[in-house]
C-alpha cells in the first residue's frame, strides 16, 4: 500500500504549480526507501499515478548526498533512495523498482541484476573504480555504465599522505600506548622523517597526481611510474620519469624508501605487487594502497613485512567485505608495522558532495540528449560522450 502525502508543508501550500513535490513512502517496508516524485499542484491520484509512470526513474541504491538526490529530483526524475539495498539483495530491488538509471557507491551490481532489469538503460558509479559492476554483463545488455573520476581524488591523496606519516611517525602506536596509560617518548622518537626521501608514485591519473603535489610540498623525491607516462609528462608533474614497463617498476621498488599505488584493478595490475615486487623494494620501506586490493598479492606483502620489516598503510584490501559494516578479519591488519582503514579514501563529505553533482551531471545529459559521459563502455555500445 503506497500513501501520497505533501514533502512539505511549505510546497504543500505553494501557489507554484511547478513547486510541489510528493514523497510516497512503501508502507510495511522494512527498508523504507524513499521515493520523490516532482508532480504538479492539485491534481487528482490518477493523474499523479500516470505522470510517474512518464518519468525517468532513478534508483540510488547506496547512501547518498542529499545534494544528489535533491539534484535527481530537480531534473524532473523519480528518485528512489535506498541505502541498505547492497545488503538485501540488489537484483530483486531492481526488478521491483525497475528503474532506468540505477547510482551505486560500492553496492556490488551483478550479472544477476541485468537479468531481471527489463528498463535499465543507465549505471552511474558514485565513484572512480568500477570493479564492484559487472561492465560485461552491463554492455550485454546495453546498459551504459559511468563513473565519476576525480572527484574524490584530492580525499584520497589526503588519505594517502596520512598513511604515510603513519608509517613514519607510528601515530597509531603512539595513541595506542597513550590509552593504555604507557609513556613511551624513547620508543616512538624512532623515525626517518618524509623529507628528502624518495617516493614512487605507481599511476598518474587524477589520484596520483594529487598525491605528487602534496608529496613534493612534503620535500619528498617523487618519481612517477605508468604504463602512459612520459618523461615531458612527469617534468610537467615536477617529478622524474620512473619508466613504463615491469622492468622499470622493479627498477624503480630498489631505490624507493615508499611507494604509494593508484592504479585501477584490471587484469593487468592483479597482483601486480607480488612477490618479485616485494623482493626488490627497501628493507624498512614504506608501501601504500589506496587503490584496489586485488592489485596485491597480499601473502607475499605479508613476507615481507616479516622478513625485511616493511611497513603498510592500507585502506584497500583483498578480502574486504562489500557492506558498509560487517564482521572481518585479515591475517595483514594484524601484523605490526601495518596501519589499516577501512576502504574511506574517498569518504570525505567535500568529496561525496563533488561526487554528488557530477552524477547529477551525468544523468542529466542522459535525460536530456542521450550522452553518456564518462562511459566506461562508450565504445562498445556505440556511444558518444
Amino acid at each position: 500500500m503506497v500513501e501520497l502525502q505533501p514533502a512539505s508543508e511549505s510546497s504543500a501550500n505553494s501557489n507554484n504549480p511547478e513547486a510541489e513535490t510528493r514523497m510516497i513512502m512503501p508502507c510495511c517496508s522494512t527498508l523504507t526507501p524513499t521515493i520523490l516524485v516532482p508532480t504538479l499542484a492539485k491534481i487528482s491520484p490518477a493523474q499523479a499515478a500516470d505522470l510517474k509512470e512518464l518519468l525517468m526513474r532513478v534508483f540510488v541504491a547506496d547512501k547518498f548526498e542529499k545534494a544528489g538526490l535533491d539534484g535527481l529530483k530537480a531534473l524532473g526524475c523519480e528518485v528512489i533512495n535506498d541505502p541498505n539495498a547492497g545488503a538485501t539483495g540488489l537484483a530483486g530491488l531492481v526488478a521491483s523498482h525497475d528503474p532506468q538509471v540505477l547510482v551505486v557507491r560500492s553496492t556490488k551490481v551483478t550479472s544477476a541484476v541485468f537479468e531481471t532489469a527489463s528498463n535499465l538503460k543507465l549505471i552511474v558509479r558514485a565513484g572512480s573504480g568500477v570493479d564492484n559492476i559487472d561492465v560485461v554483463s552491463a554492455t550485454k545488455r546495453r546498459v551504459a555504465v559511468c563513473n565519476c573520476p576525480g572527484m574524490n581524488a584530492v580525499a584520497v591523496a589526503e588519505l594517502t599522505m596520512g598513511l604515510l606519516l603513519c608509517c613514519d611517525r607510528r601515530i597509531p602506536d603512539m595513541c595506542a600506548s597513550a590509552k593504555a596509560d604507557n609513556w613511551n617518548k624513547k620508543e616512538f622518537s624512532k623515525a626517518r622523517g618524509l623529507k628528502g626521501s624518495t617516493l614512487a608514485v605507481i599511476g598518474v591519473g587524477a589520484i596520483g597526481q594529487e598525491v605528487i603535489k602534496r608529496a613534493v610540498a612534503f620535500g619528498m623525491n617523487v618519481v612517477a611510474w605508468s604504463r602512459g607516462i612520459t618523461p615531458q609528462h612527469a617534468s610537467a608533474l615536477g617529478c622524474e620519469f620512473g619508466g613504463t614497463d615491469t622492468p622499470a617498476l622493479l627498477s624503480l621498488a630498489k631505490r624507493a624508501d615508499a611507494v604509494s599505488v593508484h592504479l585501477p584493478l584490471a587484469d593487468s595490475t592483479k597482483k601486480l605487487f607480488n612477490k618479485e615486487f616485494f623482493a626488490a623494494m627497501k628493507s624498512g620501506a614504506y608501501f601504500i594502497n589506496t587503490s584496489r586490493g586485488g592489485v596485491v598479492d597480499e601473502a607475499s606483502l605479508r613476507d615481507a613485512i616479516a622478513s625485511k620489516g616493511i611497513r603498510a598503510g592500507l585502506d584497500v584490501w583483498e578480502n574486504q567485505p562489500a557492506e558498509t559494516e560487517a564482521g572481518w578479519h585479515s591475517d595483514t591488519a594484524y601484523m605490526p608495522g601495518v596501519y589499516a582503514s577501512h576502504h574511506v579514501g574517498a569518504s570525505t563529505d567535500q568529496a561525496q558532495v563533488a561526487v554528488a553533482h557530477e552524477t547529477v551531471r551525468i544523468v542529466k545529459l542522459w535525460k536530456d540528449d542521450g550522452r553518456a559521459v564518462n562511459c566506461v563502455n562508450g565504445a562498445e555500445l556505440g556511444l558518444g560522450g
